[in-house]
């Protein structure tokens, strides 16, 4: 969609971007994120595009670093940085603690009306962050980059595909890319988020569940440049649970009596038509012999009502907190062009 560096930019609509990034008190127009975790060379590039893409756009915005416990001199690197790029701001973390708490802490610190958030790798293109604010004024609440032609090895792009139609097919929001880097968000959509251990990868899809528009735009992707990938093999296996995670406390938090249950009558509902046979069985023949498919049926009668208490657990404690900070309001002025 844009180019690389030295090419062309995107063609955005500078006055969406201007109604877009309008702010009130206590606000600026926009914050950009960068989650970084050894990211010592890579840096100092970022910070001068990332200067000149938002100086063409508004002269009000921060860009904000999240050292996620870099070992490689990342928090010295960022100290000098921030002497030469006075709208840069730094938070540094004692230890890694992983993407997911970079962008929470992030999130939380954010001033931005728009918050945009960027890896610091590379890979991603600065010039295509007018264009993703832009979109927003289209009354979207999230925009999601899509690296159509994704810069990586064939392992990683395969698994990739893989990664996103499941979560198409699971989460019912059709985007290609769920866990590209580069996204813009309104500071309402970053300030509702609960983000922790690996969630980073369905931010859109925990947007989508709250009521939230969510969308998408193509964004150039780059070859990375220096470092290396910091997300191993297990990304595979954590990505999955985490679906799982994402599906149950989306749709069943608010009433975890109506999964559970149902787990429980299909157990309680088995078990008992298994010991109603044996029931049959010893009035016909009035003898019945210990078998394994009796303690079998014992078994699913009792895991069934240990579903059921759980369920009413989750009500009990659903019961005694406050829900209401899940419902989200929309803005009646808000800008609903599509």
């Amino acid at each position: 969609m844009s180019g690389a560096e030295g090419s062309t930019p995107v063609r955005f609509d500078p006055e969406r971007v201007r109604t877009v990034l309008a702010h009130g008190p206590g606000e600026c127009a926009v914050t950009v994120l960068v989650p970084a975790y050894n990211e010592i060379d890579s840096l100092p590039s970022l910070a001068e595009r990332l200067e000149s893409v938002l100086d063409r756009v508004t002269t009000d915005y921060e860009i904000l670093v999240v050292d996620d416990g870099s070992d490689d001199g990342t928090r010295g690197e960022l100290r000098r940085l921030r002497t030469e790029h006075t709208r840069l701001r730094s938070i540094s973390f004692l230890r890694n603690y992983g993407k997911s708490a970079a962008l929470a802490v992030g999130f939380r610190e954010a001033r931005g009306r728009v918050v945009v958030t960027i890896d610091a790798d590379l890979q991603d293109d600065p010039e295509e962050i007018p264009a993703l604010i832009a979109e927003l004024g289209k009354g979207w609440d999230l925009v999601s980059g899509w690296k159509q032609q994704r810069k990586d090895p064939l392992v990683k792009t395969s698994t990739s595909k893989l990664f996103n139609a499941v979560t198409r097919r699971v989460s019912g929001l059709h985007l290609h890319d769920f866990n590209c880097g580069l996204k813009a968000y309104r500071s309402r959509v970053t300030r509702s988020l609960r983000v922790y251990g690996e969630l980073h990868r369905y931010l859109p899809v925990m947007a989508h569940v709250q009521g939230f528009r969510v969308t998408e735009l193509p964004v150039r992707h780059h070859e990375r440049r220096f470092g290396v990938t910091k997300f191993g093999r297990s990304r595979f296996v954590n990505g999955l649970l985490d679906l799982l995670t994402v599906v149950f406390l989306t749709r069943q938090r608010t009433s975890p009596l109506h999964f559970f249950g149902r787990l429980g009558l299909l157990f309680g509902g088995v078990g008992t038509l298994v010991l109603a046979w044996f029931l049959g069985v010893w009035i016909v023949e009035q003898a019945l012999r210990l078998r394994p498919m009796l303690l079998f049926g014992v078994a699913l009668v009792l895991v069934g009502v240990q579903f059921v208490s759980l369920g009413l657990l989750g009500e009990l404690f659903v019961a005694t907190r406050d829900t209401t900070s899940q419902y989200q309001v929309r803005d009646e002025d808000e800008d609903d062009e599509r």
